[in-house]
């Protein structure tokens, strides 16, 4: 039997497997750790992609591996259509840091890419999200989880969709393909060439 046909084999085998990720194996959607990227100030970079695709490439270092990736999303700035458009993105990744220190993480890293937290919504060189961390919910001393507004954005959910469709919320109980149709914030997002 040749490696495709294992491969295949095992994920018929594997229950609620979900995104192929291209490896060995797939992805477990009921153990998906999901982050959302977004940029709307270049800040040193030669672009927005430029500054999430160095942003990527810094996540290894900090201990966490992608396993899927969307491409990047366009859309008009929320709240205020006014500032720079965003480029926005979802990774699912593997990592072995618990939600606090994974948020703790993802952190520092913005840290590294200029990040200033001043007024709400302002523009911001990298924004970090953590969407969900498998079936986790409710308020985890401070973090809630999943992200409580994200499947109100098409600028997230449109990239969740694309990688891992049949990711279904843990409170709302509906799939990734679902949310994006009803996703009423950022309607313009749309994927990028």
């Amino acid at each position: 039997m040749g490696e495709a046909d294992k491969r295949t084999e095992k994920k018929a085998a594997r229950p609620g497997v979900g995104a192929d990720v291209g490896i060995e194996e797939t992805l477990d959607l009921d153990q998906a750790v999901i982050v959302a990227l977004g940029c709307n100030d270049k800040g040193a970079w030669a672009s927005c992609r430029e500054a999430l695709e160095a942003a990527l490439a810094r996540f290894r270092s900090e201990g966490v591996d992608v396993m899927a990736r969307s491409v990047w999303w366009s859309s008009l700035a929320w709240p205020d259509p006014s500032d720079p458009p965003f480029l926005n993105g979802v990774v699912l990744v593997r990592t072995d840091h618990d939600p606090h220190a994974l948020m703790a993480t993802l952190g520092r890293i913005e840290d590294a890419f200029g990040r200033q937290r001043t007024v709400r919504n302002a523009p911001r060189t990298l924004d970090l999200d953590l969407i969900a961390y498998g079936r986790l919910s409710g308020d985890l001393d401070g973090l809630i989880l999943p992200h409580p507004r994200a499947a109100e954005r098409r600028f997230v959910m449109g990239p969740l969709a694309e990688i891992a469709p049949e990711w279904t919320h843990p409170t709302q109980a509906q799939t990734a393909k679902d949310l994006v149709a009803s996703a009423d914030v950022g309607r313009d997002a749309h994927p990028t060439t």
